[in-house]
């Protein structure tokens, strides 16, 4: 399997992230935690946000022993109250919040076709994806204004921007929200020094990822022009960018990085 390739590591741009609080929900492991260690690597102090109270703190401990300075606050992403306590508690203990990544959500097991989805399988997939990313919005913004600065990057999928995939219209629904969401916050923040944009990998090497049977993982990788999967480090390295203050200028857009394959992938 191809690899991804060595980045060179002699020059050092400046992101501007240097002492910038930044909250990473779902970011006690796979690409949240990935997003944590980018930013952390730049100078950013974090705040990790997960449902797993036990996977947040050793996901902290990991990053203090990089020497990031890094707190858990263990909470359900999508409760208003939750979220809102969250937030406050973030703001007290780090003195401000620049960045949000809202990286929240569950897997799309098991798969419906519309006709046989049950409403609270609906549910639980628009509230673990778009509403937790509204909620999480809407709680930080006030923050950003007061500090003139702001980063908001919100996941979307491959299996929205790709035209859909059978048996996942709730999760496909849930991102093509996070987009509309996205889109309009962007023109709404803007002037105060705030963006807002959304990144839509394709499959991503996560612990999720790794369950899929060697057929499967065989026929993704066969089917993608890169000839691989992304790695939890590039989505990594576009959010870092993202957040930066060299990214200025880069509000309400979708970035795709799907290695040239944004449909989803036939086979059983």
């Amino acid at each position: 399997m191809r690899r991804p390739p060595r980045r060179q590591k002699d020059k050092k741009v400046d992101f501007g992230l240097k002492e910038k609080v930044a909250i990473i929900t779902g970011g006690a492991r796979g690409i949240g935690y990935a997003d944590a260690s980018a930013l952390g690597a730049e100078g950013a102090r974090i705040a990790i946000n997960d449902l797993d109270a036990e996977a947040g703190a050793t996901a902290v401990a990991a990053l203090r022993a990089k020497g990031i300075d890094a707190e858990c606050f263990a909470g359900d992403a999508t409760d208003e109250a939750t979220v809102k306590r969250l937030v406050d508690a973030i703001a007290l203990r780090f003195g401000r919040v620049d960045i949000l990544v809202n990286n929240a959500g569950i897997g799309v097991k098991p798969a419906y076709k519309v006709e046989e989805m049950p409403v609270e399988a609906w549910d639980k997939m628009i509230n673990a994806h778009m509403r937790s990313t509204f909620l999480w919005s809407r709680a930080v913004i006030p923050h950003m204004r007061a500090n003139g600065f702001g980063r908001i990057v919100s996941m979307c999928s491959m299996n929205f921007t790709g035209g859909g995939r059978p048996g996942v219209s709730h999760y496909a629904a849930a991102k093509a929200g996070i987009l509309g969401l996205t889109q309009t916050m962007s023109k709404e923040v803007a002037d105060d020094g705030i963006t807002a944009n959304a990144i839509a990998p394709g499959y991503v090497e996560t612990e999720l990822i790794a369950q899929f049977s060697p057929e499967m993982r065989n026929l993704i990788t066969k089917q993608n022009p890169v000839g691989r999967m992304c790695h939890p480090d590039e989505v990594a390295a576009l959010i870092t960018f993202l957040c930066s203050t060299q990214a200025a200028f880069i509000n309400g857009e979708l970035i795709c990085m799907d290695g040239g394959r944004r449909d989803f992938y036939w086979g059983n």
